[in-house]
């Protein structure tokens, strides 16, 4: 490819949003080119030979509202390779493991007094029942399951789980970010008494290689190992800086992190850059392990035990069938100031093997067939009440440029299904210019 090629659109980030983008405008007819940063296309979608087995770095699933993937692996002829399988959510309670997800559950967990477990049951089934939540916007997570739950029930069952994935932004997050969450997985079942997520057979690498292969099929180029460092707009058209060369297009959608907005695009407006420079993101280390046998029955462990620094385990081979083998995902989400972020992939290893040898007794060191760790700086954005005010309009003040990334989907949470309706509805805004 040579340098200060045009094209009608360059996307920047290949993830699910990213991709997404350009499949959207590369089907009308679009020019496309999409820079990628990492060596693999997908972001935190992509996959990774993990002894043998292909894996994505960071754990997804699917639930039964994610329309947007549904209607993406239609188009994209991979909607067969989408399977469900009834899960188990358990809690890891000080010492002792209990069932949980279902009303049964509910009933029989013996931490909770009879008034928390109604309390609690009520804001299960309002969030799940719930299609406007302006009148808990203005509310902390803390202060909204406080109200609902009381005092007692939330530091029972929320605190500590808040206060190891947050950490000081614990009392700052969105009570309508996190509801919304509860809303997703409770309208994710099979019945009353069943929860029931979906995979992708082959891992999100499915979706993933099909969108590439899609947006090449009609002439649009992916290009991995290419940071973009310099975004600017001269004369008619956007500039476009990578260590592979300088590229042009009429219009630009940057997938990138917020905090990352800044530098890469200098001539932003002054007060534009201290909007995105004001939203926070926290970090993820990633451990994934490689077992002999099962730790659990459950596809999440939430863990709440003054002895364990860890949220809880995601049993990912609970959902998406592994032969000979079990993997266990511990995500350590916290703020790169935070100490345990400077701690050694070996140390983060070993605190959280104690958690699983906590959950299953029977395991052993011997048990371990691989690990790994991957790191991300910027994983997630620190959603604030009211925190559509902080962003930033999605169509910049520099003409043909659009900026978006997770934190876009407010109040959703991040996920594929949010990556790729964001992505195609900024596409269709290029599309409907260019037409």
């Amino acid at each position: 490819m040579s340098a200060n090629t045009h094209f009608d659109l360059i996307v920047i980030g290949a993830g699910a949003m990213g991709l997404a983008s350009a499949y959207e405008a590369s089907k009308s007819g679009l020019s496309v080119l999409v820079l990628e940063a990492g060596d693999v296309p997908g972001g935190m979608a992509a996959h990774f030979d993990f002894d043998g087995l292909s894996l994505e770095r960071y754990y997804h699933f699917i639930c039964k509202t994610d329309y947007d993937s549904f209607a993406l692996f239609k188009e994209l002829g991979i909607f067969d390779r989408l399977q469900w399988r009834a899960t188990k959510m358990g809690y890891y309670y000080h010492g002792q493991s209990y069932k949980w997800g279902n009303p049964l559950a509910l009933l029989s967990f013996p931490h909770l007094t009879l008034i928390e477990k109604f309390r609690y049951a009520l804001m299960a089934f309002w969030a799940t029942k719930r299609k406007n939540w302006d009148a808990v916007e203005p509310l902390t997570a803390p202060q909204w399951l406080q109200n609902t739950l009381g005092k007692s029930g939330y530091d029972k069952l929320w605190a500590r789980l808040f206060e190891l994935k947050f950490y000081e932004h614990t009392k700052d997050i969105s009570a309508t970010w996190i509801g919304t969450r509860i809303r997703r997985i409770g309208l994710s079942r099979r019945s009353l008494m069943q929860e029931e997520l979906g995979y992708l057979e082959g891992g999100t690498e499915t979706l993933v290689s099909a969108l590439v292969k899609a947006v090449e099929a009609t002439g649009g180029m992916v290009k991995t190992s290419a940071p973009v460092t310099l975004v600017e707009r001269q004369n008619a058209s956007l500039h476009v800086k990578t260590p592979l060369g300088k590229f042009t297009a009429d219009h630009v959608i940057s997938t990138v992190p917020t905090p990352l907005i800044s530098r890469m695009i200098p001539s932003l407006p002054k007060g534009v850059k201290e909007q995105y420079d004001a939203i926070p993101n926290i970090g993820v280390a990633c451990l994934i392990f490689k077992l002999k046998k099962s730790v659990t029955e459950n596809f999440w462990l939430n863990i709440i035990d003054d002895n364990h620094a860890v949220p809880g385990l995601i049993e990912f081979s609970n959902l998406r069938p592994v032969e000979d083998a079990h993997i266990v995902y511990v995500p350590y989400y916290m703020p790169v100031t935070n100490p345990r972020w400077a701690w050694s992939d070996a140390a983060l290893l070993d605190e959280a093997f104690a958690a699983i040898t906590a959950a299953n007794p029977d395991m052993t060191k011997d048990d371990i067939l691989a690990t790994q760790v991957s790191r991300l700086k910027h994983a997630q954005p620190i959603c604030y009440p009211n925190f559509k005010d902080m962003l930033p309009p999605v169509q910049t003040e520099i003409e043909g440029l659009q900026i978006a990334d997770t934190c876009y989907y407010y109040p959703e949470d991040r996920g594929i299904s949010e990556s790729i309706g964001f992505g195609r509805m900024m596409a269709k805004s290029v599309i409907n210019k260019k037409s």
